[in-house]
């Protein structure tokens, strides 16, 4: 029987989904978390590691003597030293496009907010202040619509794509650019430069990976670019923005607000400046997270498991093949 083990299913599935499916192959030990001290001690007898966010370097492939495949529980597989696998022979494969629509989602669920202060609004009411008002509506800061605005979109894959048709059902105008050269753009969505997107989006929305071609993608030089009254959005990955540039410019006027899903460091440091800094909006990292999306991401998971059993590894992303 093939021994597999799950370094960090927690945050996976937390209790609302099953593991019998996994359990089907083999003998299956599922931890919750796995800290880094233990991960040799944990999966030395594993032919199949699945990991989220538990690092496998080189060192510790390098330790474990049976392994045989790597699923990476999620799209971006950095965690993993994946040359460090093919030149075991290790196929290391992800799992892309399971959480398309719940990302975009959540991009307006931020910029909803951004436009028209829901939460804010919501806990005043909470609090009295409509049961105490004189007049039969009030709101604290201007209501945003819209109907018209242009959303701009750095990394036009799926999620990008997905985040343009929601822009278009509001009405807004379109404009893209990505690290490759742009396709045929879809109806209503209009190719541009980089810099000419950070100047004339009224959203700016990240969606592009992280490279270091990327990193600190978002910096003060192109935030100066940037509308005053524009919002930025990041659903893709927290090192693509220069954390205490955007705190200055929100700070400083420079910027409306921003919403942000994603974080330079998960968790982040108490000292990071975006969590004081004003009109940022934050959520811990979970526009993957509907139980939907997770659903997905389990069954694609293992049926790359199944896959690599049946001798034909699928979403590989090191070209390795299993040496037997």
């Amino acid at each position: 029987m093939m021994k597999i083990v799950v370094l960090d299913g927690y945050t996976l599935n937390p209790g609302d989904l099953s593991w019998k499916d996994l359990e089907a192959f083999g003998e299956c030990t599922v931890y919750d978390r796995t800290a880094p001290k233990d991960v040799v001690l944990r999966a030395a007898e594993a032919e199949i590691i699945l990991t989220n966010k538990t690092v496998l370097s080189r060192d510790i492939i390098g330790s474990l003597t049976k392994l045989r495949y790597v699923g990476v529980l999620a799209t971006g597989y950095n965690i993993v030293d994946v040359e460090a696998a093919r030149k075991r022979g290790i196929p290391v494969s992800n799992v892309p496009s399971y959480a398309t629509a719940s990302v975009a989602q959540m991009v307006f669920a931020h910029l909803l907010n951004l436009a028209l202060h829901v939460d804010h609004h919501a806990r005043t009411v909470r609090d009295g202040r409509w049961t105490d008002s004189t007049d039969f509506c009030y709101w604290d800061t201007p209501l945003l619509e819209l109907e018209g605005l242009t959303m701009g979109i750095i990394g036009f894959g799926r999620i990008g794509r997905a985040t343009a048709m929601l822009a278009r059902a509001f009405g807004m105008k379109v404009i893209a650019c990505d690290v490759t050269e742009l396709p045929q753009m879809p109806e209503g969505c209009e190719a541009a430069e980089l810099n000419d997107v950070f100047a004339r989006a009224d959203v700016l929305s990240l969606h592009c990976p992280l490279t270091p071609q990327t990193e600190k993608l978002v910096n003060a030089e192109r935030l100066n670019l940037m509308k005053p009254t524009a919002f930025l959005i990041n659903t893709s990955r927290g090192p693509l923005i220069d954390e205490q540039a955007l705190a200055d410019a929100l700070n400083g006027g420079k910027l409306a607000g921003a919403g942000l899903d994603v974080l330079s460091t998960e968790p982040p440091s108490k000292d990071n400046p975006l969590l004081s800094a004003k009109n940022c909006h934050i959520t811990p990292h979970i526009a993957w997270a509907s139980r939907a999306a997770r659903q997905r991401l389990l069954r694609i998971a293992i049926g790359n498991v199944a896959a690599f059993i049946a001798g034909k590894p699928q979403n590989v992303v090191n070209g390795a093949k299993d040496r037997g």
